[in-house]
């Protein structure tokens, strides 16, 4: 598999062309979820979409001089659940959202307090089920500079970018395990200098990867 070194124009261009122009419904028969189910030695059941909380984040992709990178979060330590994980900003859909959309506009200006009128949405991935039972809808974006972030530190303790050229190379896409619920679980890991890029957030990155090489 090749590795993808995009401009932010060819990136761009690529993504319109083929991520999902809407978000994906519920209960697609076409386009099944996609999840960490999908890898896994053991056998494990697709986790039931129709059951799981809808949430939505944001793939923020940062126009650089230097090349396009990712914006990306590490998750606030005191936090009960995936504490100090690296993440996209998002978080569950309120019903006054109205659309995955919203809410990662929502979401990531509450986390890092990044204004929705520097993200211009590219389109959706198929969405992500997690054994933790999340159905997460990403929403593709560019992010226009100069900005600047307000962290909410009850949410995040940094925000960091990686170069999109990195995230969407396969020979940085390793398959990591360990035991979970009594069994071997399998997950793409993504490690980047001193932070470990993993779980669901790696997958997400995998599935852009695979919808833009084709």
């Amino acid at each position: 598999m090749r590795a993808l070194n995009l401009t932010i124009e060819e990136f761009a261009a690529l993504a319109k062309e083929r991520l999902r122009a809407e978000p994906p419904a519920l209960g697609d028969v076409i386009a099944r979820p996609r999840g960490d189910h999908e890898m896994q030695s053991q056998p494990m059941a697709q986790p039931d979409e129709k059951a799981a909380v809808p949430a939505a984040v944001l793939i923020p992709v940062v126009s650089r001089a230097e090349g396009p990178t990712v914006l990306l979060t590490q998750r606030a330590a005191a936090l009960r659940s995936h504490s100090s994980q690296v993440a996209f900003p998002g978080g569950r859909v309120d019903a006054v959202d109205g659309s995955p959309l919203i809410t990662a506009l929502r979401e990531t200006e509450e986390e890092i307090g990044l204004p929705r009128e520097r993200v211009r949405t590219l389109g959706f991935l198929d969405a992500y089920l997690t054994g933790t039972g999340y159905r997460i809808v990403p929403v593709v974006a560019l992010v226009e500079p100069p900005f600047s972030l307000t962290l909410n530190a009850h949410e995040v303790d940094e925000a960091f970018e990686a170069p999109l050229s990195f995230l969407l190379d396969p020979a940085n896409h390793r398959r990591d395990g360990r035991e979970w619920q009594g069994l071997h679980r399998t997950y793409y890991a993504m490690p980047f200098g001193d932070r470990y890029i993993w779980g669901a957030t790696a997958g997400m990155i995998r599935n852009l990867y695979e919808r833009l090489a084709g």
